[in-house]
């Protein structure tokens, strides 16, 4: 065999003729000019879309003409680049926006993509060991940040669209910087394992109340850091809890219950009555200083935590058992489509809803909560405004019965040495919003409004009894560093389950009692108990629950 057969035979590479060598040299040269005009054209594309500088921004230099040098998870510096903004109106009609936009760009930019020129999100690594490590939540869209967030959404939920009136209407710059001199908490909700465990946390961030601290080196590089939780001390006053020490059912121990000041509020009164002019005889606010002598009652020492969500979506869609591609798509259609970059981010794993968060009241030390040795008391709460508020008759009005309850018996277990825990969800009627549950109070006051049909009704309506998913109610149980739960304050068995699946064991529970039953909220409450929910009755003929109709009412 000839010694080019056996090149041949052995599959090693032939010589070429210089004819072919020179047309894949030109083809390679071809190609990497398409692709450096390519570069060039999206370059000049990001400079149309480029929101102008903010004046606020001045001192920190233009970013028409400089970087912004933002510290790396490793400490080492990110320098993002920033193109220059054209020097006049771009002429292509593509979403180029009316002139009377304010602050904002020429052009909007309506979605940003996967290695585009110009996006480099911060790292975000939801689960890692160390603040440093995971990074900060950065969702803004303003002219420092835009490039570089790494979230989808709008911090404070639905009240961003306030945020946008304002904007629109000049009362604020949307490139405003807060000043978070002194809003540290005053309490310490500290790290534990769970918050580097990304199945136990998926719909919080729980390093968002140490966000201007802990990533300040960001906000100081120009990047809008904001924080999802915050935490405070205040007193509560509610008159419940005057009439529940009136009856000897709570004691004022002077550290949980303390007595208000009642000298110090008449005081006051009287002066403020005395520096302001005569009012009217029949003024009402004239009236109240006749009533200034009395005796105050008492309030309650409590530290507490607002919180906004924060979506880790693939954490999300693991717990519901769905893929993220499904959770993506349907938050995008059932929104509107107002997030598209649901669908064109997937590199973009954390997503801010505008839904409402919570709010966690604590009564006691803060640090005994993650203290096995210590007794703790929970009840949680999914927000109902007609009975919480004004007591309305006609909602499922064990509402604010039960949430007195289950704050009577958080303070009293403070009392006893332990901590008591009040967690407040922003749910409104079973998350399906107040609109529909009026709804559904005039097809049960107008049909017969039995406990046979009580989901029944809700179910025609909205198509679902409930969507308040207490699978991700334990988040926040979890980031306080709950361990277990001596005193469950609930009925529902869909939050016993979730918390207990969460890995939180609880250890007894507690129905409503029943004189804290109004006559017309039996309907709810044997429903539920007929549907599984805690109890130590039965309900055995739902038909015999009746509730009253309008009719029965003098209006």
């Amino acid at each position: 065999m000839c010694a080019q057969c056996t090149t041949k035979a052995n599959g090693a590479a032939q010589p070429q003729p210089p004819a072919t060598e020179q047309l894949l040299a030109a083809i390679l040269t071809e190609l990497q000019s398409m692709k450096a005009t390519q570069a060039s054209f999206e370059q000049k594309l990001e400079s149309l879309a480029l929101p102008p500088t903010s004046p606020h921004f001045s001192a920190l230099g233009s970013p028409s003409t400089s970087g912004i040098n933002l510290p790396a998870l490793d400490g080492s510096p990110i320098i993002t680049p920033f193109v220059s903004k054209p020097s006049e109106t771009p002429k292509s009609p593509s979403i180029v926006a009316k002139k009377d936009a304010g602050p904002y760009s020429q052009r909007v930019i309506l979605t940003t993509y996967p290695g585009q020129v110009g996006i480099h999100p911060i790292p975000l690594k939801w689960g890692a060991p160390s603040s440093a490590e995971r990074g900060p939540v950065v969702a803004s869209r303003h002219v420092n940040s835009l490039k570089v967030r790494n979230a989808i959404g709008a911090h404070s939920g639905s009240y961003s669209i306030y945020r946008a009136l304002a904007a629109a209407q000049g009362l604020i710059d949307p490139n405003h910087r807060p000043d978070y001199t002194n809003t540290e908490p005053p309490v310490d909700i500290t790290w534990n394992p769970s918050w580097d465990d990304k199945t136990k946390i998926v719909s919080i961030d729980p390093y968002g109340h140490l966000a201007p601290q802990v990533f300040k080196s960001f906000f100081d590089a120009g990047v809008d850091i904001r924080p999802t939780i915050s935490v405070t001390k205040a007193h509560i006053k509610l008159i419940d809890m005057d009439e529940a020490v009136r009856s000897g059912s709570l004691e004022v121990d002077g550290k949980i219950v303390v007595k208000t000041p009642t000298e110090w509020i008449n005081a006051n009164r009287a002066a403020s009555a005395e520096a302001k002019s005569a009012r009217a005889e029949d003024d009402a606010a004239s009236k109240q200083t006749l009533y200034s002598n009395f005796d105050a009652g008492v309030e309650l020492n409590v530290s507490k935590a607002a919180l906004e969500p924060v979506w880790y979506l693939p954490g999300i869609a693991e717990r519901f058992g769905i893929t993220e591609g499904a959770l993506r798509r349907s938050l995008f259609e059932d929104t509107g489509g107002m997030y598209p970059e649901l669908l064109t981010r997937h590199d973009l794993k954390t997503f801010l809803p505008p839904i409402g968060g919570m709010t966690v009241y604590i009564f006691g030390p803060v640090e005994y909560i993650h203290d096995e040795t210590k007794e703790l008391t929970l009840r949680i709460h999914d927000e109902c405004n007609g009975s919480d508020v004004f007591g309305s008759d006609i909602c499922t009005c064990t509402c604010r019965p039960y949430l007195i309850f289950g704050i009577e018996e958080a303070v009293k277990c403070a009392q006893r040495g332990g901590v008591g825990i009040v967690i407040y969800f922003r749910k409104e009627g079973r998350a399906l919003g107040e609109v529909t549950k009026y709804l559904v109070y005039n097809a049960r006051k107008r049909g017969g409004d039995n406990a046979a049909d009580y989901f029944r009704r809700t179910e025609d309506i909205a198509g679902v009894k409930d969507m308040r998913f207490q699978a991700l109610m334990p988040d926040v149980l979890h980031w306080l560093g709950i361990k277990k739960i001596d005193n469950m304050i609930s009925m529902s068995d869909l939050k016993h389950d979730a918390i207990v699946n969460s890995g939180i064991p609880i250890h007894k529970r507690y129905e409503i009692p029943e004189d804290l039953i109004p006559p017309d909220s039996r309907v709810e409450i044997d429903a539920k108990i007929a549907a599984g929910y805690f109890s130590t009755t039965s309900v055995t003929d739902l038909s015999k629950t009746a509730g009253r109709l309008w009719e029965d009412l003098q209006h």
